[in-house]
């Protein structure tokens, strides 16, 4: 990362501008800050660099796209990628900063609303906000309470309206000029700042801050608590707030239009109708095992007969070979692998032939030898390799898998 030798103090202006209309600054220095990106120095910025948990504002200079604001050692870091800057657009001199309004306004509203949904928790209930993060789409607040019950946080979510509703002024004191000790603030303010802004919402909530605001709290438009977790021995509350709930509204009511059509529910019955859904596609699936069950027994019983024949075949044919176990091969066209293993494990229990199980969609066998020392390897390893299959196993158990069919038809030849 590219450290300045000497500082530049670039004047802020973002407080008060919050359009997106063109404002007229200067580029002092574009210096290398690390790969692939540039940090551009103005000599006064309309872009917030985020911090308190706020995200930083973009926009563009020149045209060319903010990839992110930041301020180290009282510095502003305006990033944009080196590709970008080498279009010529950018160079020491006159600037044009465009601001992304809308992305302004709705961390503006995601602030504001969580300085009242804070206010609000601790004057109804004494609990503290330690700490905010602000996401793209939700943002979240860690609280001193172990536990907030879901009533309490509807009675906390619906005394926020209240105060949204009757659109309080949200009002900024610098201090100085003004005294910082004046206020009573809710958590003891930052020390060796210069200048300390104090936002206060009439009997809701005063406190420090940089972050920036609207200008009423009726601005905010709405706020909803998402729920609460529990968070290092706290709370951690998520809420959206501004035009992301009308956003999140639409998602919400899209979504639950589409289930209200595949149930042939009203809207308002969704609930119902999903845990209903969900109720007979359990029974259903009982069924299913159940008939899978009595499927995979029928094809155990269909193994074994095929078994006890080619015993008998055998026995009638090979005088003095009676330790070489009988070989049946079996072909299921729509079985996978676990249906055909599943056959297998009973089947073996009750017979002492060798199984060949074939998977033909999924073009992969499982072998099951008896325990009487014959080992299934000797059978199908070089019959396997011979024809590029993949696998392996042990005496009793063997699988494998082909890349053709073709493959897989002369494998089952050689072996039988």
């Amino acid at each position: 990362m590219y450290i300045m030798i000497s500082k530049i103090k670039t004047e802020k202006l973002y407080y008060d501008h919050t359009s997106s209309a063109p404002f007229n600054s200067r580029i002092l220095e574009i210096k290398p800050y690390s790969k692939g990106t540039l940090a551009v120095f103005l000599d006064k910025t309309i872009f917030y660099p985020g911090g308190g948990g706020q995200l930083c504002d973009l926009g563009t200079i020149n045209g060319v796209p903010l990839l992110n604001i930041t301020e180290q050692d009282e510095q502003i870091f305006h990033l944009v990628s080196e590709d970008d800057a080498g279009s010529g657009k950018l160079k020491s001199g006159p600037a044009e900063l465009v601001l992304d309004s809308r992305r302004r306004r709705n961390h503006s509203a995601f602030h504001t609303g969580q300085h009242i949904l804070s206010g609000t928790i601790f004057n109804m209930i004494g609990a503290q906000t330690v700490s905010m993060h602000m996401g793209e789409e939700i943002c979240t607040i860690d609280v001193k309470a172990a536990e907030i019950k879901n009533e309490t946080l509807i009675s906390i979510e619906d005394a926020v309206a209240d105060i949204i509703e009757e659109n309080r002024p949200v009002i900024i004191h610098l201090c100085p000029p003004n005294d910082v000790s004046s206020f009573p603030l809710r958590k003891v303010p930052p020390q060796g700042e210069d200048i300390i802004r104090v936002l206060e919402i009439e009997k809701c909530d005063i406190i420090a801050c940089c972050g920036t605001h609207l200008k009423s709290t009726g601005e905010v438009g709405l706020l909803r608590i998402l729920g609460a977790e529990k968070y290092k021995g706290m709370s951690r509350i998520s809420f959206i707030a501004g035009r992301r709930v009308l956003l999140d509204s639409r998602l919400l009511r899209e979504n639950a239009g589409i289930i209200s059509r595949a149930l042939s529910v009203p809207i308002g019955e969704i609930g119902r109708g999903v845990l209903d859904h969900i109720e007979k596609s359990i029974q259903t699936e009982k069924l299913l095992k159940i008939f899978e069950e009595n499927a995979i027994k029928e094809k155990v019983e269909v193994l074994l007969c095929k078994a006890e024949q080619a015993k008998k075949a055998d026995t009638a044919s090979s005088i003095g070979m009676s330790n070489v176990p009988a070989l049946v091969t079996e072909i299921y066209p729509e079985e996978d692998t676990n249906t055909i293993i599943n056959i297998g494990k009973i089947a073996q229990k009750r017979t002492e032939s060798v199984l060949i199980l074939v998977s033909l969609k999924e073009l992969k066998f499982a072998a099951f030898g008896p325990a009487n020392g014959f080992d299934l390897r000797l059978l199908l390893k070089d019959a396997l390799d011979a024809q590029g299959g993949k696998g392996g196993g042990g005496p009793t158990f063997f699988q494998g898998s082909f890349g053709t069919k073709k493959a897989l038809d002369v494998f089952i030849q050689a072996i039988r």
